[in-house]
C-alpha cells in the first residue's frame, strides 16, 4: 500500500518536473532500497497513516523529503479546504501548523483559521537536512520559524545528502593557504593574473567561441574588475553592466530579454530544443527571488551559495546573450564576497570544466538534471509558428504554451546535484589547476633567472627566448638567432640552452 506524498500525488493527479525521490509503502517489515538516488521505504503496519489528506501529508513531512514544487502544485489542486479542516482539528499540532504555513507561503492566500495562540516554535524545514536561511524569521500566526532559503518567487532546495556534506567539508581557505605556503604569496597573485585570462578563454570554449580573442580579453577584464566588487550583481542594472562589458556596448539586445528563448541546437531540418527558459514577464520576479535568496543565505557555506546562485541564474536565463558567462562569473563573485577566496584571486572553474571529458560531460549532465526533466514534462507544449517581432528586437517563431504551469518548477528547483558538481570542480581547480599553474610559473621564473646569469636582458626578451626554446625542443631557431645576434656565439648559445633547459627539467 502506497502512502505519503506519492499517494497524494496519485490521488490529485499531480505531474511534476522534478520527481518525488521517496516512495513509501506499508508492508510487513521495515526495508529500504536506494536506486540511483531514488528511495523506496517499506514500513510495518504500525506506521500506516490515516487515509486522509492530513494523514498522508503528515506522514510525508515526518518520513519523506521536502519538495516545494510538489507542495505548490498540490495546494493549487486541493485549494484551502483540506488544510483548513486539518488546522481546525489539530490547531496546535506541529505538522498541521507547518502545512498551514507552507500553504500560505506558497499560494499567497490566507487560510480561514485562527492564529495559533501559544506553543513552541517549529522550523519550517529541518535545518540539518536542507540549506536554510542563516537567520530564520518568526511567523507568529503559525508559531513557525520561516527558515526557507528564499521567497515564494524563488526558493531553491539543497538536500544535505552524505555526498553533499562530504563535498562541502572541503576547506577552500585552507587549500589556498597551502598553495600560498608552498609557492609564496607573490607566486599565487601572479598565478591569479594569468588564471583570470585562462578562466575567460575556457569560458568561451564552453560557449564554443574559443577563437574570439578580443572577446576573451574583454571578459578577462570584466572578471578582474567586477568579481566581488560590483554592487548587487543580480540587479538589473548590474547585469546590464556585466553583459555590456562582456559583449561590448554595441552588442544587439542588451539588458533583460523581452522575448521567448530556448537553448538548443540547429540542424538542417529543424531546431532541437534542450531547454525552455521562463517567460520574459516572469524574469523580474525570479531575479528578485534569486537576490532575496542570496541575502537570506549569507553566512552559509560559500560553495553551496556559489552553486545555487550561479545555476539558479542560468536556469532563469534572463539575457538574450551572455547568460553562460555571467553564470560562471557568479561562482567566483560569490566566493570572493563570502571571503572564501582572497580579492584578486580568480578560480579558473571554466578551465577545470574544459580540462577533461569527465568534467565537461559532468557539466552538461548537471544542467540536464533539471532541463531534461523539464523537456520531458513539456515535450508536447512547444512548437514553431509564425515569426513574431518582440520589444527587444528579437524575431522568433518559438511558442510555448505552459509558462504558468512550468513556473512551479522554475521557482523551486532542486539544485543538490549542482552544488555537488560545483564543489568538486572548485576542489579540483585549487588542488590541480592552480597548483599546476603555480608550479609552471615558479619554473618559468627560475628559467628567467638562470638565463640572465648567462646573458643579461629585459624580462620581455628573456620570455621570448624561453618560450622559443621550449616550443622548439631546446633548439635555437634561425629566427631567434637573427633577433639576438649574441646567440650566434656557439658557446654562449649552448650555455643559454642548458640554463633554460635545466630550469624545466630539474626538480622543484
Amino acid at each position: 500500500m502506497q502512502v505519503g506524498f506519492k499517494a497524494l500525488a496519485d490521488q490529485y493527479g499531480i505531474s511534476l518536473v522534478q520527481p518525488l525521490r521517496v516512495e513509501s509503502l506499508i508492508g510487513t517489515v521495515r526495508v529500504s532500497r536506494d536506486s540511483d538516488g531514488f528511495l523506496t521505504n517499506q514500513y510495518p503496519p504500525s506506521y500506516r497513516p490515516a487515509e486522509s489528506f492530513a494523514g498522508q501529508f503528515e506522514f510525508g513531512l515526518k518520513y519523506e523529503e521536502i519538495h516545494l514544487e510538489f507542495f505548490a502544485r498540490l495546494f493549487t489542486a486541493t485549494g484551502p479546504a483540506p488544510i483548513e479542516a486539518w488546522c481546525r482539528q489539530s490547531p496546535f499540532g506541529q505538522y498541521a501548523r507547518r502545512a498551514g504555513f507552507l500553504y500560505e507561503w506558497l499560494t499567497g492566500e490566507a487560510l480561514d483559521v485562527p492564529d495559533v495562540g501559544n506553543g513552541a516554535y517549529y522550523d519550517a524545514i529541518p535545518a540539518q537536512r536542507y540549506l536554510v536561511r542563516t537567520h530564520s524569521m518568526r511567523v507568529r500566526r503559525w508559531r513557525i520559524n520561516d527558515n526557507l532559503p528564499g521567497t515564494p518567487d524563488f526558493c531553491p532546495l539543497l538536500r544535505r545528502t552524505p555526498e553533499i556534506q562530504e563535498a562541502l567539508r572541503f576547506d577552500l581557505g585552507a587549500a589556498l593557504s597551502e598553495l600560498d605556503q608552498t609557492f609564496g604569496a607573490d607566486i599565487l597573485m601572479r598565478t591569479a593574473t594569468w588564471l583570470t585570462f585562462k578562466e575567460s578563454r575556457a569560458s568561451f570554449l564552453i560557449e564554443k567561441e574559443a577563437d574570439q580573442a578580443d572577446r576573451i580579453q574583454r571578459f578577462a577584464q570584466v572578471i578582474a574588475k567586477y568579481c566581488g566588487h560590483i554592487e548587487g550583481p543580480l540587479s538589473e542594472r548590474s547585469l546590464h553592466t556585466l553583459q555590456a562589458q562582456i559583449l561590448g556596448r554595441e552588442a544587439i539586445g542588451l539588458g533583460l530579454r523581452h522575448s521567448p528563448v530556448f537553448v538548443g541546437q540547429a540542424t538542417m531540418r529543424e531546431d532541437i530544443v534542450h531547454y525552455i527558459a521562463p517567460h520574459f514577464s516572469q524574469i523580474p520576479m525570479l531575479l528578485d527571488g534569486l537576490s532575496a535568496c542570496e541575502a537570506a543565505t549569507r553566512g552559509a557555506e560559500p560553495l553551496a551559495r556559489a552553486a545555487v546562485l550561479a545555476f539558479g541564474f542560468v536556469y532563469i536565463h534572463p539575457m538574450r546573450d551572455g547568460n553562460g558567462r555571467i553564470h560562471r562569473f557568479l561562482i567566483n563573485d560569490t566566493l570572493i564576497r563570502d571571503k572564501a577566496v582572497p580579492p584578486g584571486v580568480i578560480l579558473p572553474v571554466s578551465a577545470t570544466i574544459t580540462s577533461s571529458i569527465e568534467f565537461r560531460a559532468g557539466y552538461d549532465q548537471t544542467l540536464e538534471v533539471f532541463s531534461r526533466r523539464l523537456m520531458q514534462r513539456y515535450a508536447a507544449s512547444y512548437r514553431f509558428g509564425e515569426i513574431t517581432s518582440y520589444e527587444d528586437g528579437t524575431s522568433s517563431n518559438f511558442i510555448f504554451e505552459d509558462y504558468e504551469d512550468a513556473c512551479f518548477a522554475w521557482r523551486y528547483p532542486d539544485l543538490t546535484a549542482h552544488v555537488l558538481y560545483t564543489a568538486r570542480v572548485v576542489e579540483h581547480t585549487v588542488r590541480t589547476e592552480m597548483a599546476e599553474e603555480a608550479r609552471v610559473l615558479v619554473i618559468f621564473r627560475r628559467a628567467q633567472e638562470r638565463l640572465k646569469d648567462v646573458l643579461e636582458m629585459p624580462d620581455q626578451d628573456a620570455n621570448r627566448i624561453i618560450r622559443s626554446l621550449k616550443e622548439n625542443g631546446w633548439r635555437l631557431s634561425g629566427k631567434l638567432k637573427k633577433a639576438y645576434p649574441q646567440l650566434e656565439d656557439t658557446v654562449r648559445a649552448a650555455r643559454v640552452v642548458a640554463a633554460v633547459r635545466s630550469a624545466f627539467e630539474g626538480d622543484m
